[in-house]
């Protein structure tokens, strides 16, 4: 009898003074600030593990404070004030003359993209609403990579080619042959297009894309260059 009430009275002993396994439950709004500033990349959960506090706790607290989790934005390269001012001035361009003849949906446009076998990791970073994203540059490229040249109108995408190695690369003949290809895609696809002679097409100013060979192809095809 007396072992029994030995081990009740046990469970009635005070636990004031027994220590505590849980995560507080607040938390000074300027450590995450702090953390936020040191690391924008900190995930939800890492920045919860470091203040000791619930992964609800924290997601109130970011959520308070104004800040939401989003995609950096990716940019090429950093452009100098002339770069910006020849892009914002080559897109009213073609705007403008909508304005007067609306010709946008006659274009045909296409480019050229390397398929890396290596990519930087996209990340998310904290930032407040009323602010811009972060900007993360684009990988370099890297020697294992593959060439895929694409066309597309404001339907969708025309045609593209098979992928090409990296000792591969794009002449003016293999351009031409890629065009006869194109307007087959064209043939099949936009009838309506082809039909009433309205193609517009646009590319960009590469030497293989200007050169002699290239624009007699064009000439031939019976487009008109944008």
């Amino acid at each position: 009898m007396s072992k029994v009430v030995c081990e009740v009275s046990c469970w009635r002993l005070p636990l004031d003074n027994a220590p505590q396994t849980g995560r507080p439950v607040e938390v000074d709004s300027d450590q995450i600030e702090t953390l936020i500033e040191n690391n924008q990349h900190y995930t939800m959960r890492e920045i919860a593990d470091i203040l000791k506090i619930s992964r609800s706790s924290a997601e109130n607290h970011l959520h308070q404070l104004g800040y939401v989790n989003r995609f950096d934005a990716w940019v090429p390269h950093k452009l100098s004030e002339k770069n910006l001012l020849d892009r914002i001035s080559t897109c009213n361009s073609p705007l403008k003359h909508n304005e007067n003849v609306p010709f946008l949906k006659q274009i045909v446009t296409g480019d050229k993209k390397w398929i890396l076998y290596n990519n930087v990791e996209w990340k998310r970073s904290w930032g407040k609403r009323n602010e811009p994203p972060s900007t993360t540059p684009k990988a370099s490229l890297h020697p294992k990579k593959v060439m895929l040249c694409i066309w597309w109108d404001w339907k969708g995408v025309l045609y593209y080619t098979e992928l090409l190695l990296e000792n591969k690369m794009i002449n003016s003949n293999k351009y031409c042959s890629q065009l006869d290809q194109l307007k087959a895609a064209l043939d099949e696809k936009r009838p309506e297009l082809v039909n009433r002679k309205r193609i517009l097409f646009h590319q960009d100013s590469a030497r293989l894309r200007v050169s002699l060979l290239t624009r007699q192809k064009l000439l031939q095809l019976g487009w008109e260059v944008l």
